[in-house]
């Protein structure tokens, strides 16, 4: 009595084109698996490699002049705005550059004018 499922051949010849064809095509499963898997991780990876938000940002306008100084999660900072060091935020209210009224970082920097 053969114990082989009946969808099988029954010669050793063709058994092993099944097992040829199984084997190639378990090959490309896991390989698509692989795949999904590194897309799926995507954007976790890319939220651990981005870069720390700034702490303190100075805003331009176009002609270069600088209008505000803000706290690097400020809603009110533009699309010009980009970030630069406390020290920096520091010299540019000192400078004359103006706190924004939103955020006040010249409170958060404890600027004193004078």
């Amino acid at each position: 009595m053969n114990d082989l499922p009946p969808d099988l051949p029954p010669d050793l010849a063709r058994l092993r084109t099944v097992e040829t064809f199984l084997a190639l095509n378990l090959e490309r499963v896991r390989a698509e698996i692989a795949k999904q898997e590194q897309l799926a991780a995507a954007p976790q990876r890319a939220v651990e490699v981005r870069p720390p938000a700034p702490e303190w940002l100075i805003e331009q306008l176009p002609s270069g002049r600088t209008t505000y100084v803000h706290a690097g999660d400020c809603w009110a900072a533009g699309k010009r705005a980009h970030g630069i060091s406390r020290e920096q935020a520091r010299r540019a209210l000192a400078d004359g550059t103006e706190a924004c009224p939103v955020c006040t970082p010249d409170t958060a920097l404890g600027f004193v004018e004078g």
